[in-house]
């Protein structure tokens, strides 16, 4: 039998004599299947495994693809298509009460647009009959009733119960040919195009839990560094949110210690395993008093909303609140992407630093700064809880007391379209008092004799935030009490590191010397070989 097996293993083609002489014993064929078994299976396993090792076709889909055929007859979402993503992409819920909603709708009127954004505001309880309802504002819908859910926080409001249900009654609604779902408060500003250009770069088939956390540290620290706080509006896919709806009334018991219905969805979201995407253009606007040093200096990001206005002091001085959200949007509907984008420019001839804050304001220091001291958001403003002069989860730097260090400042007057993808924004020098005359320095004064900054700019491309580099280079324009500014896009002014000093002459207004300098953005490799103590190059 053992030279049998040999025989057989040494010499496989002996194999076909024993089919055709049945002479072998019968426990030699058992043992040749078993050999041939195992062979053929060896054979096998490799063959399937250089399959999946070579093929481009995924046999194992992730669980939120599914989840989403799944759910196709409640929404949809083209897992297929290649259409960039745009506004009828997106489904708004907003958090709105019966009581808050008359003096809040002023907000959601600035930034809605009937007919091109969809959602809803979600209230607690039908609306009062006198009260009236436009297309100006969204349709509402009125929440389910959440008597049902524990809620145990003692120093907050049940109503974060009803408010953390509403992406689930958005969802359940199954409105077609949803991306996202954008949650947010009643007296949240969103701006939608820059909402769109953050949201695009992002596969909408995936799972993403897009927004951006507390300024003030202390409400981190409380509540958490880990989600995207509800007030300056966050958004989650499709497909994370058709895995959300199916845990998230039996997260809301087990988190019914947490404060707010943010910190309840991002409990939530953990148990998936999805983390908070961070965006530095969502502002929760947890800040009391003067916003103004925080606006100034906005991150290099799309400005997508600002949140808590009934907080903090107004954006321009002596207007409204609301007049002046309505002013900053007037900006930034002649050019979305541009809005609060700081740029800088040096006229080096009177040693001046200018800091422009597109749509909003201008500084002008009758001295050189860096761009490093430029980009620092002045503590015009304190933290939310204790009114302080901080931390904040980003840098700051105190008010000057020697009013000769401060600089002057100019506030939007006006913008407009000019030309083609063109525009042009004005700034008028706000009167900040006889503080202003306390610096006895002839550059201040000088300073001060400025009045308005015109500033000219092409409209920003949006698709430039998806590049890693940006720089812009300009022109600066001196005349007398007049300041036109004139952005040149990089492309066309690749080579360029520093113009030369010109003479022009303007119509209609006294001839005047003009100075041609490079507008820096936030990219200024060259501005390290100037000289800040003399201003030389």
């Amino acid at each position: 039998m053992s030279c049998t097996r040999k025989t057989l293993h040494d010499h496989p083609f002996n194999l076909w004599k024993f089919l055709v002489f049945p002479t072998i014993k019968a426990i030699d064929v058992f043992s040749l299947t078993i050999q041939s078994t195992l062979a053929l299976c060896s054979v096998a396993s490799i063959s399937l495994i250089l399959y999946f090792a070579f093929s481009n076709y995924s046999h194992f889909p992730l669980p939120h693809i599914n989840t989403v055929t799944n759910f196709n007859q409640i929404g949809s979402v083209s897992i297929e298509g290649h259409e960039q993503t745009n506004i009828s992409h997106i489904l708004f819920g907003i958090a709105g009460s019966v009581k808050s909603w008359n003096k809040r709708r002023n907000y959601t009127e600035l930034w809605w647009k009937p007919n091109v954004t969809r959602g809803f505001v979600w209230l607690d309880e039908k609306p009062f009959p006198n009260m009236t309802w436009t297309e100006t504002v969204p349709p509402y819908k009125v929440s389910e009733d959440t008597s049902r859910f524990k809620y145990s926080c003692w120093y907050g409001s049940r109503s974060a119960v009803r408010i953390a249900r509403i992406v689930k009654e958005s969802f359940e609604l199954g409105l077609p040919n949803v991306r996202w779902f954008v949650m947010g408060d009643d007296d949240t500003v969103f701006f939608t195009d820059n909402l769109v250009s953050v949201l695009a770069k992002y596969d909408h088939n995936q799972m993403y839990y897009i927004g951006g956390n507390s300024e003030s540290v202390e409400q981190d620290v409380i509540h958490s560094y880990t989600m995207a706080y509800g007030g300056g509006g966050f958004a989650i896919s499709y497909p994370l949110a058709a895995e959300l709806v199916k845990i998230l009334d039996g997260c809301i018991d087990r988190y019914d210690k947490f404060y707010g219905s943010d910190q309840k969805i991002q409990g939530c979201l953990s148990e998936i395993g999805v983390p908070v995407t961070k965006e530095l253009g969502f502002h929760q606007l947890d800040i009391r008093g003067s916003p103004y040093g925080l606006l100034a200096a906005h991150p290099v990001a799309p400005l997508v909303s600002l949140h808590h206005f009934d907080y903090f002091e107004s954006i321009f001085p002596n207007l409204t609140q609301i007049d002046s959200v309505e002013k900053l949007v007037s900006g930034y509907e002649v050019d979305p992407s541009r809005i609060l984008q700081q740029s800088f420019c040096y006229d080096l001839n009177r040693n001046w630093s200018v800091s422009v804050s597109w749509g909003y304001t201008v500084q002008l220091y009758p001295f050189l700064v860096t761009s490093k001291k430029l980009e620092t958001a002045v503590g015009t403003f304190q933290t939310w809880r204790s009114w302080d002069t901080g931390p904040f989860t980003f840098n700051t730097q105190p008010i000057s007391s020697n009013m000769c260090e401060r600089p002057v400042v100019f506030m939007l007057d006006r913008v407009e379209s000019v030309g083609v993808g063109k525009t042009l924004t004005g700034y008028k020098r706000y009167n900040m008092g006889k503080e202003e005359k306390d610096c006895p320095k002839c550059n201040y004064t000088s300073a001060l004799a400025v009045q308005f900054f015109n500033v000219s700019a092409p409209k920003f491309n949006p698709d430039l935030w998806n590049k890693s580099y940006k720089n812009v280079f300009g022109t600066i324009l001196l005349v007398s009490k007049y300041l036109a500014m004139h952005h040149v896009d990089n492309a066309a002014r690749s080579s360029m590191a520093q113009m030369e000093l010109t003479t022009l002459y303007m119509s209609k207004l006294e001839a005047a010397s003009a100075l041609r300098v490079s507008l820096l953005g936030r990219k200024i490799e060259h501005l390290r070989t100037i000289d800040l103590e003399s201003g030389k190059l």
